[in-house]
């Protein structure tokens, strides 16, 4: 295979008040034509500054290129370093020779213009083709990255699409110029794993029907096993390990390697101690629907209905760990904060400590909340960033708890701090100064100040690395069996659902497929589409 891109030795820094902050370190990394290249490690290891000073896209200042080289090889056969090309000659590599597909395709998309129309105009750009023939050339990359309904796609706005649909129009955009390099960056972390696997063969098959080299940028092991020739470990802005993917997760040599694929066997493997027993039921659920209008009449009367939770039923335990599955659209987060009563349900019951959510009055509701809490997906936008970690945990004690004085409130966050394992340095510390483990860390400590006799974790680990998510799982089972408390886990990986959970319900369009022991559901499912979500799970890794 011919080299496509050589990094040799970048030195990448960013200027901060207190001076030149490292980012990578001397990093060397190759890439041929035809293969896939992983970039795997933490949040911080470097692999998105690494990918982004590839396209000339780190703002300068604050950072700064100390050293290296990114040589590229064009369609033209000429060498060029990217790092010295002119801000015009990169306009034309970019979305050209070498395209990038980045993590949130919602993000990256414009909201104003049409799906087909920013595919189109790419296409435009780079190629001189009539408006025409650019429709054409998009309709066909449509069909190519196995869009339902291309045309109807084309005049959609990215609003109207799924996650996975989205992602798709971002990959058709990336390969409309047939680019050498396709720079993938977490492209599949926010997915379902049913749409994860789409995804994922879906970039195999073009980089091998194209013969392109792809650098793909993730944190998760299973994927980097399912998709990668090779991969290369970051950490702190070094390489620790590359090599053939069979020989780093086989044979890993560097500890930091080593920890990580333990890590990541450690959420593919059964839990090694038995469920608790049950204390008897804490929350009965009877029949519960929780309907959206789709569709209005001119004066407003709803005329047809989504049915986000369709007559469900079903028990959870004291002291349980009941794991909430399913994909997207499935129900399952309406369902978590239809038990908290952050919405109000169409019909049904839910009855906590045997007495029906729906006749507390106000005052008595606010008293509940001390009781049940809730962890949401993303730390950051759950906490304010105008005040401290400190003061956001103190200000539910100031609510619930008025008679502390502010000492016994210090006290007490302190203590929660440190069983989170941060400290008493970490009180005084606004949110954008924690990384994405520390912040979830700090959104526990919120739940649990209170001392809840039940929370829900919607999504709390799935934007989280392998080893941080091994850490805040472990955390959160240490914290349940100290505090007592019952949880509804929420996620749409199952491995992780598996890893914490003493019972399992699965979801799927408002519906209960089934419900029963992690174990008996995981390995023995009943239902075609359980068995569906545990076919997508990235087995690579467990197979070498």
């Amino acid at each position: 295979m011919s080299s496509l891109l050589s990094i040799r030795d970048l030195t990448i820094g960013f200027q901060t008040d207190a001076g030149l902050s490292p980012g990578v370190k001397g990093i060397h990394l190759e890439v041929s034509r035809g293969e896939i290249v992983a970039l795997v490690g933490e949040s911080g290891s470097g692999k998105s500054i690494t990918s982004l000073s590839i396209l000339q896209l780190l703002p300068m200042p604050p950072a700064r290129i100390s050293t290296g080289q990114i040589l590229f090889t064009t369609r033209d056969g000429a060498t060029i370093d990217l790092l010295r090309q002119s801000p015009g000659s990169m306009q034309a590599i970019r979305g050209n020779e070498i395209a990038m597909i980045f993590q949130e395709p919602m993000t990256s998309l414009n909201p104003v213009f049409t799906c087909g129309h920013q595919v189109k105009e790419a296409i435009r750009i780079h190629r001189k083709l009539s408006a025409g023939a650019a429709r054409a050339a998009t309709l066909t990359l449509f069909e190519k990255v196995r869009l339902p309904d291309p045309a109807g796609i084309y005049s959609r706005y990215p609003h109207q699409l799924s996650g996975g649909q989205k992602q798709r129009v971002m990959i058709a955009m990336a390969m409309s110029n047939r680019p050498s390099l396709l720079i993938c960056d977490e492209p599949t972390t926010a997915l379902d794993v049913t749409v994860q696997k789409t995804i994922l063969r879906l970039i195999r098959e073009l980089q091998q029907t194209e013969d392109i080299g792809v650098i793909f940028i993730t944190h998760d092991l299973g994927v980097v096993a399912e998709i990668a020739d090779r991969a290369l470990v970051l950490y702190k802005g070094e390489i620790k390990e590359q090599g053939s993917v069979e020989q780093l997760f086989r044979r890993p040599q560097d500890p930091y390697t080593q920890s990580l694929v333990h890590r990541w066997q450690e959420l593919q493997s059964p839990p090694s101690a038995a469920p608790p027993a049950s204390d008897g039921i804490l929350v009965q659920v009877r029949n519960l629907q929780v309907y959206y209008p789709s569709r209005k009449s001119f004066l407003g009367k709803p005329l047809a209905y989504t049915k986000a939770v369709d007559n469900v039923s079903f028990d959870i335990y004291k002291g349980e760990t009941l794991g909430l599955v399913g994909e997207s659209g499935c129900g399952k987060t309406t369902l978590g904060r239809a038990l908290l009563r952050l919405l109000e349900p169409t019909g049904g019951s839910i009855l906590f400590e045997g007495k029906e959510l729906s006749a507390y009055s106000r005052q008595e509701l606010k008293k509940l909340r001390s009781h049940i809490q809730i962890v949401f997906q993303d730390p950051y936008s759950s906490l304010n960033p105008r005040i401290t970690i400190g003061a956001a945990i103190s200000e539910v004690l100031q609510v619930h708890h008025p008679w502390l004085t502010s000492r016994q409130r210090k006290q007490q966050v302190v203590e929660l701090l440190e069983k989170v394992s941060l400290s008493a340095d970490h009180y005084d510390r606004y949110p954008h100064e924690f990384s994405g483990g520390q912040r979830q860390r700090v959104v526990i400590a919120r739940a649990l100040v209170l001392r809840p006799s039940f929370v829900v974790c919607d999504e709390s680990v799935s934007a989280l690395d392998v080893s941080v998510q091994a850490q805040v799982l472990s955390l959160l089972d240490d914290l349940k069996k100290e505090f007592g408390f019952t949880v509804v886990f929420i996620s749409h990986d199952l491995s992780v659902i598996r890893y914490i959970s003493d019972r399992i319900l699965v979801m799927n369009k408002g519906r209960i497929e089934e419900i029963g022991e992690a174990e008996e559901v995981y390995n023995h499912p009943h239902s075609e589409y359980t068995k569906k979500l545990i076919a997508a799970i990235p087995k690579g890794i467990v197979n070498m």
